[in-house]
């Protein structure tokens, strides 16, 4: 696998509401089911793209970004007041053990899964917590996204929530993308 950050001089495309096509507002939502006292994170949050759709329904949302560049654009079209930035990278996020309700992640697995991710998810989402992945898919046709060969299949995302402790609640794979919630 081919991990990298997305390049901060293409930041705009993560504002493209044809994203939605992948993954809708209402289907994050959805598959997170939040409660309003819910402390929820981002992970590569980029421009705050979801972050904006998802802070709404969350008591506070970690904005989780490798690149500080991200930030400064997410803080240009509009930091909601109950939004904070981290600029982190997943494998060692600033949270204490426990501290998350739930975090998600859209089109970014590919650009952190690694065994020290997996485990660290597992240290900040409390037992019961929701994780939900929604990525591009190795199985997927390739007509968008990163190249195939730095994607993961569904199965193989399982199996690394799996041995991280996670336990799967939902597994799908779509025409271009994958989408897993598991439960810690």
């Amino acid at each position: 696998m081919g991990f990298h950050t997305f390049p901060t001089d293409r930041a705009d495309k993560l504002e493209d509401p044809s994203r939605y096509r992948f993954c809708s507002r209402e289907e994050l939502l959805e598959m997170l089911d939040l409660d309003s006292d819910f402390v929820v994170a981002d992970l590569g949050s980029g421009t705050g793209f979801y972050s904006r759709e998802v802070a709404p329904f969350a008591e506070t949302l970690y904005a989780v970004d490798v690149q500080e560049e991200m930030h400064e654009y997410h803080r240009e079209v509009g930091l909601l007041e109950n939004v904070e930035l981290v600029t982190a990278g997943v494998d060692s996020m600033p949270f204490d053990d426990d501290e998350l309700d739930g975090a998600f992640s859209t089109m970014t697995h590919h650009e952190y899964a690694t065994d020290e991710t997996m485990a660290e998810l597992a240290r900040v989402i409390r037992p019961g917590g929701r994780l939900v992945t929604v990525d591009w898919s190795a199985s997927g046709a390739g007509d968008e996204g990163p190249p195939m060969d730095e994607r993961f299949g569904p199965d193989e995302v399982a199996s690394q929530l799996e041995e991280a402790g996670f336990t799967l609640k939902r597994v799908h794979d779509r025409p271009e993308t994958l989408a897993v919630v598991a439960r810690r």
